[in-house]
């Protein structure tokens, strides 16, 4: 495009008629027949180019919000809570939205000793990332599985799930589910339950897949692959791919490693997208813009985000967001430090409008 057109095509953006430039009889008529005029609204629709973004780059310090959560467990017994959690919700949106970006929902659960939270099912798709403590368990479609720190459990969409705590001292965890864009879609529903009964081969879908190549051999040649072939994904062996990884990366890289469904290769949830990161020791870490959001959860260590242009100092349980097309830079300060990632690529990808650049 030469300037010229450049500068026609500016000005007859700012040309657009106002809805105030319409006669009032014009504009009650169509009103009242439930039809609005495009032309005034339409930059807000459709911005030039970068979009419109409400969601502001912004963390929650896990050390304000745990001392609530933990009182929450005084102040609501579970069969009045059903689940006990504090929702993150982004200043972009308030608090009424309940929402970190515009398609991700996190929260913060908390599980007290003896307790379980009863089984049901629903159309948003959640995962559980546990934070803090020992004796939780998440039964999913009859599997029960442990949650220790760090380990990422799927709940897709539609599947049996409920959650208990065999030990002592307080479970919590992160949960993030694409519930805003269903809810959005009118979709937006639960079905309640008896416990499930629980299969004896406990855990067992991780069982099957300890080593990123192999297969159970019975997979080979099936027509028909499991939608969610593994359930629980062990930040154990996470956190060892992640430093085998680093061996072999150059230092101005980043250590990053994709959750995926291990019998495609495909992202394992179809909405949703989860990765772990490891910032090695004083690295400074530019990424690359994404059109996708996303909410970053500190496993391990302290450093700072700078997310455009907000610096943001975090460290062990503090989780953050960001906005779509975000310029982002991770530093990590003193020993190495570990990052969970949550964000829509994968639903952006499905619509074909994802970006990176």
């Amino acid at each position: 495009m030469n300037p010229l057109d450049a500068v026609n095509q500016l000005g007859h953006a700012e040309s657009l008629g106002r809805l105030e430039d319409l006669p009032a009889d014009y504009v009650k008529a169509i009103n009242d027949l439930s039809v609005a005029p495009l032309w005034p609204q339409l930059r807000g629709l459709l911005p030039r180019g970068q979009p419109s973004r409400a969601t502001q780059p912004f963390m929650w310090r896990y050390a304000d919000v745990r001392p609530h959560l933990l009182r929450a467990g005084e102040l609501t017994p579970i069969e009045k809570a059903e689940r006990r959690v504090l929702v993150l919700c982004n200043p972009g949106h308030g608090l009424d939205k309940l929402v970190a970006t515009p398609t991700i929902y996190v929260g913060l659960q908390l599980i007290l000793p003896g307790e379980v939270a009863p089984a049901h099912r629903h159309t948003p798709t959640a995962v559980r990332f546990v934070i803090e403590g020992e004796g939780g368990y998440t039964t999913v479609n009859n599997e029960k599985c442990p949650m220790h720190k760090g380990d990422l459990i799927l709940t897709p969409a539609l599947n049996w799930h409920e959650h208990g705590h065999e030990g002592s001292g307080p479970v919590i965890w992160m949960d993030a589910l694409d519930l805003p864009m269903i809810y959005a879609m009118e979709a937006s529903y639960a079905i309640e339950g008896p416990s499930q009964p629980v299969r004896p081969e406990a855990d067992a879908s991780q069982n099957k897949y300890r080593r990123a190549g192999l297969l159970p051999y019975a997979s080979l040649g099936r027509a028909q692959r499991a939608d969610y072939p593994q359930i629980r994904y062990p930040w154990v062996d996470v956190r060892q791919a992640l430093a085998a990884l680093a061996t072999v990366t150059p230092k101005d890289e980043a250590v990053q490693l994709a959750y995926v469904n291990p019998e495609t290769g495909r992202p394992c949830l179809p909405t949703l997208g989860f990765s772990a990161m490891q910032l090695r020791a004083g690295q400074d870490l530019a990424l690359r813009k994404r059109s996708a959001s996303g909410v970053i959860h500190v496993i391990e260590g302290r450093g700072e985000s700078e997310i455009d242009g907000v610096t943001l100092q975090w460290t062990e349980g503090d989780t953050l967001t960001i906005p779509t097309h975000a310029q982002v830079r991770h530093r990590a300060m003193g020993n190495d430090a570990y990052l969970f990632h949550v964000d829509d690529a994968p639903m952006q990808r499905a619509l074909g409008i994802y970006e990176d650049f």
